[in-house]
């Protein structure tokens, strides 16, 4: 699948941009309930191993996905890490499927560099090195470790923008990503701004709730009067 986030707005029925703005007012905990209740969909979260880089970091955006494994062979890697890197979209998040690696970095500074010029929106990798340059330049990463060793000649990329497995979740490029403290959730293209919606809805009904709480209500009475916890 191939896709413009810059101007392709018939993906959605508002503009990337718009969305991308909606959801990051969002929290992952809604959109998860919304597709567990909803859809009955109880396998889009990716794993808790994934943490931000720092708390306060958000991700949204079209997953660009990358699939890679321990590799000792180097044929051919730098032309395709130019490649992929020049394929980077705007508004796009970078998806990479490790294969279980725990030993490479596979992002750094310079990759950072190259991602924000694209117009790329975050990242989801297993190790990152670099991470002071990272932080300097406000790149939002969810990452499962720091390392010092780089990839070249210990972990190799296979191909890019095809379908990852990433935990138990499926991602096809262009699905939605969506990363807060909470962690990563996945979102399939077809219903992103659907969901879109019914999170929004969410959030504008747990306004409500809150102010029964806070207002002395009882538990019981919150339940009777359509709230929950």
């Amino acid at each position: 699948m191939n896709f413009n986030a810059t101007t392709d707005t018939q993906l959605f029925p508002i503009p990337v941009a718009e969305m991308r703005e909606r959801y990051l007012r969002l929290y992952t905990g809604a959109v998860n309930d919304v597709l567990r209740f909803n859809y009955g969909m109880h396998a889009t979260s990716l794993p808790s191993s994934y943490a931000p880089l720092r708390e306060e970091m958000k991700m949204a955006g079209l997953a660009f996905t990358i699939k890679g494994a321990p590799d000792i062979t180097t044929d051919g890697e730098m032309s395709m890490r130019a490649e992929m890197l020049e394929s980077l979209q705007q508004d796009s998040v970078v998806v990479w499927d490790c294969t279980g690696d725990t030993v490479t970095s596979q992002w750094g500074e310079v990759m950072t560099m190259a991602a924000l010029r694209a117009g790329c929106r975050g990242a989801l990798i297993n190790g990152i090195r670099d991470t002071q340059a990272i932080l300097e330049q406000k790149f939002p990463v969810f990452y499962k470790y720091k390392s010092n060793t780089g990839m070249l000649g210990r972990f190799k990329m296979y191909y890019y923008q095809k379908p990852v497995l990433i935990g138990e979740v499926i991602i096809q490029p262009g699905d939605w990503i969506f990363g807060d403290i909470d962690g990563v959730i996945s979102i399939p293209q077809a219903i992103t701004y659907d969901v879109l919606l019914a999170a929004e809805a969410i959030l504008n009904r747990e306004e409500d709730i809150k102010n029964m709480v806070e207002s002395g209500m009882s538990p019981t009475d919150v339940v009777k009067n359509g709230g929950y916890f």
